[in-house]
C-alpha cells in the first residue's frame, strides 16, 4: 500500500479535523511507502512523526507544450492588457489562486503602497475565490490602493489563465502554507519571473532558484509585506534581468517538473516495491 500525501492536516492552521489528523497518521504507520510532493513537505510530516525512511519526493509537473508563450498571440496579451486598464509603460503584477490565509494574499495587498512609491505605474490583477474577498476589499479601500488592486472573484479557465500569465510581468505568490504549488510551475512555464513565498512548508523555493546563473526568481518571507514588495521591486528594475529569469524559469520546467518526469519517478518507486 502507497499512501500520496500531497499535503496534511497542518494545513488548516491548527483547526483540522482531529479524525482526519487520526486518519493521517494511521495510514502513515501503516502504509509501505509515502510519496509527497516536496522537499518541504517531506521535512514537515517527519516532524508530525511520520517515518523518514518511508517518505520518497515526486515533485508536481505541468505540460509546457499546452503553458508555451509561443502560442500566445500579441493581440491576446494586448485585450488582456486593456481589460484591466495597464498603461503601455506600466507593469501588471499578477496573483491567481485560493483567496485563503495559506496564500499570502492579504500581506501581498499590504506590500502594493511600498510598490507604488518605487513603480506607480503598477497595477495588481487577482483571479481567485475564497474566504478573504471581503477582508481584501476592506484592506485595499484601508490603503487607498483601489486604482491600483483589480480583484475578479472568480475561477477562470485554462485558456484564461495562460494568456492572463502571458500579459503579466511578474507573477507573485507569497504562499506561507503551500506543499507545492502548481501557480508559479504554470507561469514558470510561460516564461515570466515570479516571486514566492519561501519559509515555512512552501515547496515554492525547491521551484524557483534565486540566484546565480540559473536564477528565475525571488524568495521572499510571506508573512511580511515589506519582504514582498522588496522582491516585486527587485524584479521590475531591471526589465533585460526579468526577461532572462522567465526563459531560465521555462528551462527549468522542461528540464525537472514535466508531468512525464512525474510519472517515471513514481512508476520507479512502484517498480522497487514490487521487486522480490
Amino acid at each position: 500500500m502507497i499512501f500520496h500525501v500531497r499535503s496534511e492536516s497542518s494545513r488548516s492552521g491548527g483547526q483540522g479535523s482531529e479524525v482526519v489528523s487520526h486518519l493521517e497518521t494511521q495510514m502513515a504507520q501503516r502504509a509501505d511507502h509515502i510519496i509527497t510532493v516536496s522537499s518541504a513537505m517531506r521535512e514537515d510530516l517527519v516532524r508530525h512523526g511520520w517515518p523518514a525512511s518511508k517518505i520518497s519526493v515526486v515533485w508536481n509537473g505541468v505540460d509546457p507544450e499546452r503553458y508555451d508563450p509561443a502560442k500566445v498571440k500579441a493581440q491576446e496579451i494586448e485585450e488582456i492588457k486593456k481589460k484591466h486598464g495597464i498603461p503601455d509603460d506600466g507593469n501588471m503584477l499578477l496573483f491567481l489562486g485560493r483567496l485563503t490565509w495559506a496564500k499570502g494574499i492579504r500581506n501581498l495587498i499590504q506590500a502594493m503602497p511600498l510598490v507604488l512609491r518605487d513603480f506607480p505605474k503598477t497595477r495588481l490583477v487577482i483571479l481567485g475565490k475564497g474566504e478573504e474577498q471581503r477582508d481584501i476589499d476592506e484592506i485595499t479601500s484601508r490603503l487607498g490602493i483601489q486604482e491600483n488592486v483589480e480583484c475578479h472573484f472568480e475561477f477562470v479557465s485554462e485558456q484564461e489563465r495562460i494568456d492572463h500569465y502571458a500579459a503579466s510581468d511578474v507573477c507573485v505568490f507569497p504562499s506561507v502554507y503551500e506543499p507545492f504549488g502548481i501557480v508559479s510551475l504554470e507561469a514558470m512555464s510561460m516564461a515570466k519571473p515570479i516571486v514566492v513565498g519561501a519559509q515555512g512548508v512552501v515547496g515554492f523555493r525547491e521551484q524557483v532558484v534565486s540566484s546565480g546563473k540559473d536564477q528565475n526568481g525571488v524568495h521572499v518571507n510571506g508573512n511580511d509585506p515589506t519582504d514582498i514588495a522588496w522582491g516585486i521591486k527587485e524584479v521590475l528594475k531591471d526589465s533585460e534581468r526579468a526577461e532572462k529569469w522567465g526563459k531560465n524559469g521555462r528551462k527549468r520546467v522542461i528540464q525537472y517538473f514535466t508531468w512525464r518526469k512525474a510519472t517515471e519517478q513514481t512508476l520507479q518507486i512502484y517498480e522497487s516495491l514490487l521487486s522480490p
